[in-house]
């Protein structure tokens, strides 16, 4: 009995802290939302749009090293948008993307560069190296 409770205890504590817990993405990431993706491009900072689904591997390979890469203080000004490529179909095809992996850098309104199932962290450093 005292070690079902034990159990149920630590159960509690650790819903309790699970909001505390970082997610995988980036502080700096958020959701594709055309006006804040427009009001990004208005200040003229660096973007990048990732075309992303759940399911690709080559998007997961992806994600931690977009991640290390915007928590760095050169990149700390990057906007990331992340668009699902399986339910926001308009804005994929908004980018001219073809398929998942898609990533599109931006500085304000000019795109600069494109990148298609890059998984190479310095080839994707110097990528984002375009925009700062």
């Amino acid at each position: 009995m005292q070690a079902a409770k034990i159990f149920l205890r630590f159960v509690i504590a650790v819903i309790t802290l699970l909001p505390a817990i970082p997610s995988a993405h980036a502080a700096n990431q958020q959701p594709f939302d055309v006006r804040a993706f427009q009001a990004a491009q208005e200040s003229g900072k660096p973007i990048l749009v990732e075309i992303h689904a759940d399911w690709c591997p080559t998007c997961k390979a992806q994600l931690p090293i977009l991640n290390k890469l915007s928590s760095e203080p050169v990149f700390a000004n990057l906007a990331r948008f992340r668009v699902d490529f399986d339910t926001q179909k308009n804005v994929v095809k908004r980018f001219g993307a073809r398929m998942q992996s898609t990533l599109v850098l931006f500085k304000g309104k000019i795109e600069l560069a494109r990148s298609v199932g890059e998984t190479g962290e310095d080839k994707i450093r110097a990528m984002l190296n375009k925009a700062i």
